[in-house]
């Protein structure tokens, strides 16, 4: 059955919705609404995993191809502290730029027939005439703002100040590096995207970053002061920023959103309209990609519009249910950073590998250093980790729903 459909925001997540629906069936009626100029896209690079390029070349082998040419990869894993160095072998990543990776996937979305409206803002009172509208206009989304008491959205603001920044040193590993100050301990987290750029993730607790005077510094200071305290990891490369209109730094606090449910008549939110997952796990593009997926198969299967975005809905969010927890708390042990940069710097990085767990918070870092190597050798207790884990994960989510009450 042909479909007219209207995808609000030309992110991931729309435009590889409108090439999924393409090749489903080619007559589809498909547009994208995207309210800046094509190629003035914001952002660095992103990452993705293996498990993802599969899900790629699984429903569209030429978006995939073209992906994992232009894209970065690394085993590694680096971690500077102080004058320490640790390096762990890990799971291959990918990296690439975020303007390349809009511009591959509209092309392909062009090749495939659907229509690509730049400059071209949407708001609630001229929505298009569409049988489906796709809020894909990211953790902002004026379609979702207007109806916030229907979506039931809800948004926590992070303790910990950060900023998103590029740098001309390319990083041969996925690179941390942690550096201590008179104020307290500020980090970044560093990964090649290209040839010749990386993005730099640069975070601090609130006392820190008002410590070092970043709260009054124009976004020129700030990288001045940034580069020499990175110095050593940076190898004399600049760090690059995205300055506002009046050059103030871009530095935010990480809002986690959600929504109790993501549909309204025809309306349905998809990506960082949807929900939003802590940066420290570099999952955003893969979910919003893994939405398009999931949506697009939803309406293949289902032919009448409030089951297919019923089944959309209760995928995703039982799907996001183990991300949105491992994200939980990879923030707050970044939060929670002197807990654990006292340790000798392998048990510090092997428990930065082990920041997702529900159980880290609650064991002494050295104990649960010694029961996850042991665990690592001894199947009996990689099971008590796993059934443990999960209800003491399960206890402080009941908690903390308890608390906002």
């Amino acid at each position: 059955m042909r479909v007219k459909v209207a995808c609000v925001g030309g992110g991931p997540a729309g435009l590889y919705l409108s090439i999924l629906l393409k090749r489903q069936d080619p007559s589809h009626d498909i547009t994208v609404y995207e309210r800046n100029p094509e190629g003035s896209t914001y952002g660095w690079g992103v990452t993705y995993w293996r498990g993802l390029l599969d899900k790629l070349h699984e429903r569209d082998p030429e978006t995939a191809r073209a992906v994992e040419e232009h894209s970065v990869r690394w085993n590694d894993g680096v971690a500077h502290v102080r004058d320490l160095t640790t390096r762990h072998r890990g799971d291959e990543g990918h990296g690439i730029g975020r303007h390349r990776f809009l511009e591959l996937l509209a092309a392909r979305a062009r090749e495939l027939g659907v229509r690509l409206e730049f400059e071209h803002g949407i708001t609630p009172e001229n929505l298009p005439d569409a049988d489906l509208i796709v809020a894909g206009d990211g953790v902002h989304s004026a379609l979702r703002t207007a109806h916030a008491d229907h979506f039931g959205t809800e948004v926590r603001a992070g303790r910990n100040h950060y900023a998103w920044l590029g740098t001309t040193k390319v990083f041969d590993a996925f690179t941390f590096a942690f550096v201590e100050t008179d104020h307290g301990w500020i980090w970044c987290y560093g990964y090649g995207f290209g040839p010749d750029r990386s993005t730099c993730v640069i975070e601090c607790a609130p006392e820190t970053w008002s410590g070092l005077g970043l709260d009054g510094a124009d976004e020129a200071e700030g990288l001045t002061l940034l580069e020499k305290l990175f110095a050593d990891v940076l190898d004399g490369h600049s760090l690059i920023g995205r300055s506002g209109a009046d050059g103030s730094a871009q530095w935010l606090n990480f809002r986690t959103l959600t929504n109790r449910t993501w549909s309204r008549d025809n309306l349905v939110l998809i990506g960082d309209a949807a929900h939003s997952t802590h940066y420290s796990i570099g999952a955003g593009t893969t979910l919003a990609l893994e939405d398009a997926i999931a949506l697009a198969a939803a309406l293949r299967e289902h032919t009448d519009l409030p089951q297919a975005l019923a089944r959309y809905e209760r995928q995703r969010k039982a799907e996001l249910l183990s991300v949105q927890s491992a994200a939980r708390y990879s923030a707050q042990w970044y939060e929670n950073l002197p807990r654990y940069i006292h340790l000798p710097p392998q048990q510090m990085f092997a428990l930065l590998g082990q920041r997702h767990s529900p159980l880290l918070p609650y064991v002494p870092p050295q104990l649960y250093y010694r029961l996850d190597k042991a665990a690592g050798q001894l199947e009996a207790l990689r099971r008590l980790k796993r059934w443990l884990g999960p209800k003491i994960a399960r206890s402080a989510h009941t908690r903390a729903l308890g608390e906002r009450k």
